[in-house]
Order: structure tokens, then sequence, then C-alpha cells
């Protein structure tokens, strides 16, 4: 897919404080261009077309051409005035442009989940203040016949003042689509705090060890064995999950995700559950005596299966570099096979084992008194939930093929 992008003369940059310098303006981290372009090309823009005018600083566009962020997009440049509103402008370019191609507005901040809702449009846009899905002869046409204007997700900055306008919008947008309740409550809470990130040289990883950092002094302080101190636990787990939102919200707006990344954040998430379950063990055999030992070790056991049969899954279920990908796949292969009771049932409590829900839960269960029925039920859900995933792995995967759903594995 094709992006079109028109950078104004020096006159219409002039409005801006530093002029020409907006394009390189950071907005949450990102200079200004390079943010507009890396989007669309998470959206699945793979060419970039980008008309330059000749009195714009052409060193402007080499220091975001060297971007990491744009490697592997197909860039080709024009230099010359160019105004979108002319067909004529249009028709001389026409062998550059493929067809559809997207619009993108070069001060139009946005995220890819906007881009990728946009169907084509068959008539030229009222406006070119926002990004669109554009047929080739649309915009050729000289036909008077326009299209609506259509409201899409972003800020265009007009001003230097829409800069903070703009950052607060991709914090409120760093979440994904399949975030549920708890999640959207969670990234709310850390907003400050990213938004504050962006401005720093903090990467997620380095978020993510912070994450580990404050689920260790949560086990810590559960070990001591009272009350008191299993209610601080609770509360550092809870801040320990703030982490784990923070370091992912942090990745997609800086366009920071990797291989690595999802995989360490998965590593540190099950080092800080067996951290955690640990320190209730010790606190409530300190507290109660050895009978807590039991269900503790039929915790850390199942804890243990666990983490081995979901990373197994995990490779199953996602081709290599896209570990990212494994819970939505998951939960769309359960939707489709809901004429299962089993697959049925799991699709709506399986929420309860990402540290997103569980540490509200922990919460709940600490202040309220119940952490032997919480280490009971727990160590239930930990056996049971590395059995299932080995019956899954068996029923979606047995023929080695990620999402591959095997039909003849009915349960009665």
């Amino acid at each position: 897919m094709q992006a079109v992008l028109v950078i104004p003369g020096s006159q219409l940059l002039q409005k801006f404080a530093d002029a020409e310098r907006i394009l390189t303006r950071e907005i949450a981290g990102v200079p200004l261009l390079i943010r507009v372009i890396a989007t669309a090309k998470r959206a699945g823009v793979d060419r970039l077309l980008i008309i330059w005018p000749p009195d714009v600083d052409q060193s402007i566009w080499v220091q975001c051409a060297a971007s990491p962020l744009l490697r592997g997009l197909q860039i080709a440049r024009l230099v010359r005035q160019f105004d979108p509103r002319q067909p004529s402008n249009w028709a001389d370019i026409a062998e550059t442009v493929q067809e559809p191609f997207y619009w993108l507005p070069w001060n139009f901040v946005t995220h890819k989940w906007a881009l990728t809702a946009l169907a084509p449009v068959s008539a030229r846009p009222v406006s070119w203040d926002a990004p669109a899905l554009l047929e080739k002869q649309a915009v050729i046409n000289c036909s008077r016949n326009q299209s609506a204007a259509r409201d899409v997700d972003g800020i265009l900055i007009t001003a230097l003042s829409s800069i903070g306008e703009a950052e607060r919008f991709l914090v409120a947008r760093s979440g994904k689509p399949s975030d549920g309740i708890y999640s959207r409550f969670n990234r709310w809470l850390c907003r400050p705090a990213v938004r504050l990130l962006t401005h720093t040289p903090v990467t997620p990883n380095w978020v993510t060890v912070g994450g580990l950092v404050v689920g260790i002094a949560a086990a810590l302080m559960y070990a001591r064995g009272f009350y008191a101190a299993y209610v601080a636990g609770a509360l550092l787990f809870f801040l320990s999950g703030l982490f784990d939102e923070a370091d992912g919200m942090l990745a997609r707006i800086k366009f920071r995700e990797s291989v690595f990344g999802t995989w360490f954040e998965g590593f540190v998430d099950e080092a800080t559950y067996l951290l955690l379950f640990g320190g209730i063990t010790a606190g409530l055999y300190r507290e109660r005596g050895p009978r807590e030992l039991t269900y503790g070790y039929l915790l850390l056991i199942g804890c243990v299966l666990s983490i081995a049969v979901t990373r197994l899954q995990r490779k199953l279920a996602t081709a290599p570099g896209r570990p990212h990908e494994y819970a939505g796949r998951l939960n769309r292969l359960l939707e489709e096979d809901s004429s299962n009771l089993i697959s049925r049932a799991v699709r709506q409590i399986h929420i309860f084992i990402k540290k997103g829900v569980s540490v509200h839960y922990l919460l709940i269960f600490t202040v309220l008194g119940g952490l032997p029925l919480l280490l009971r039920l727990a160590a239930l859900g930990a056996n049971l939930t590395w059995t299932l995933a080995l019956y899954f792995n068996l029923r979606f995967f047995r023929r080695g093929k990620p999402g591959a759903v095997v039909k003849d594995a009915q349960v009665a």
C-alpha cells in the first residue's frame, strides 16, 4: 500500500513559532514528520511518495529519512510545489501514484487503527486536513463531486499549542482494541507517568525491569506474615501491574515494540508470579502453620508447568518474530470453537490469569482477609491452566499449523 504526503511551502510553515522546525518537533518523544510516516507504516503502508517544496530546507528530510523507524519503507521524493486541491497537480504525478493510496496530512497525529479503518473513497475529499484512502482517478478527475468529510480519530497540529493535546491523545489511545475494563482502568492510571516517560531516555524494557523490582518488594512484604504487610504487598503488586501496562503503552507510543521486549515482558510476568506466590506461601506458613505449605507447593508446581506449556503454546500459535499476536489469536480460536463446551467456558474466564486483572482480585482478597482462600483457588487455577493449555495444544495445534483448529477433537 502506498501513502502520499505533501509538505507545505515555507510561507505556510511560518505560522508556527519555529517555522520549518515544526517538522522535527517531538510529539511524545518522536519527531512529528517521522511519527506521521511511522504510523502509516504500522498500518500497512510499505511505499511512500513524499512531495517536498523547493523552498523548505532539504536537510530536514535527510535527517528524517535516516530514522530507524522508517527502515524498510520504499520512499520516492519529488521536489516541487504541490497543491492537492488542484487536479492538474495530481495529473502531473499520476505515473508515480498507485491505486488506491493513503493521503497523509503532514501534521495529523493519529494511530494505526484509525488508518486501517478507512474505506476507499471514489471522490475528492472536501478537506485535505484528515487522512483518507483515495482512489487515483478521484483526485485526478476534474469533476466537482466531492466526498463528505469523514471524522478520523486524531489531532491536527495547527499551532505549537496543539502539541500537548496530541500527546494526551496518543497516551489515551496507547492501549489495544481488545482491552477490557480492567486494562482500560489500569492504563488510565498510567497516563500521566507514561506521557512524562515519552520525554525521557527511559525505554519500555527499563519500565519492565522496574515492575520486576516492585514485584520482588511485594513478595518480600507478603513473606513477613501479618495483615499490614499483606496489604502493603498487595498494593506493591498492584503497582507492579501498572508497570506492566506502562511498558506496552510506552512501546506503542514510541514505536519501540520488539520481539525481545515481548518475550522479556512475559518472562518478568512469570517471575513476579512465582515470587509473589512464594512470598504468600511463606507468609501464610508463618501466620497459620505448615498446612499452608501443601497448597503453596501445589500452586508453585502448577505455575511452573503452566509457564512451560503456555510458552510452547505461544510458539505454536504465532509465527517467529510475532509473539505479541499470541493472545489475540488464541482468543479468536476459542471464539471460533465456541460450540465446544470447554472452549466456551475458557473463553469467559481466561482473562483472570492476566496480570492486569489478577492484581485487582489479589488486592480485594488481601484487604478482606481472604488470602488463605486465594491461595487454594490459585493452586487449583494454576493446575487447571497447564492442563487446559495442553488440551488446547492438542486441539488447535496438533497438525503444527498455527491457528488450525482440529475439528475431530470434539468434546461431548
